[in-house]
């Protein structure tokens, strides 16, 4: 079933078919359709945002005690493991960078600058296809969830 986003604003749009176009790739492992769809995502104002927060629901639900180190582990090295079979650019750093900051407990320190736009573009896919394939459930369900969350949280700020 493919999900039509037609409800949403034009700026969320183009997020979720970009997201959707990086993650479906990422879970093809199709080097040559996740350039074109990461450079899209890239683009989209705010995707880091909205793939952040599946990220977040994905890890709620493959972990619902919780996560501990052992945990944030095992998903880094799934995660790197699977994709450096396709994706050579795939940088373990940036991945924990993405999991500590989904999980709220990133603190890049004098010498270290987050990753840009264009690093989380190219590795949360990565991840979000990594978890999808434990989850067993569409990525619609997560980006419908995170797009809620987005707006829940500005509505309150």
């Amino acid at each position: 079933m493919t999900t039509t986003w037609r409800h949403l604003p034009a700026s969320a749009r183009e997020i979720a078919e970009a997201a959707t176009a990086a993650v479906t790739a990422a879970g093809d492992r199709n080097i040559e359709t996740y350039g074109p769809a990461v450079e899209r995502l890239t683009a989209a104002d705010r995707a880091g945002l909205v793939l952040g927060g599946a990220v977040r629901l994905l890890l709620e639900e493959t972990h619902p005690d919780g996560l501990d180190g052992d945990d944030v582990r095992q998903v880094l090295e799934r995660c790197v493991r699977s994709s450096a079979q396709w994706c050579p650019e795939v940088d373990p750093h940036v991945l924990l960078v993405l999991l500590a900051s989904t999980l709220g407990v990133y603190d890049p320190g004098d010498d270290d600058a987050p990753p840009g736009p264009p690093a989380i573009a190219r590795h949360a896919p990565l991840l979000v296809a990594d978890l999808l394939a434990v989850t067993g459930r569409p990525l619609a369900d997560y980006l419908t969830a995170a797009f809620a969350e987005v707006a829940r949280t500005e509505l309150h700020d």
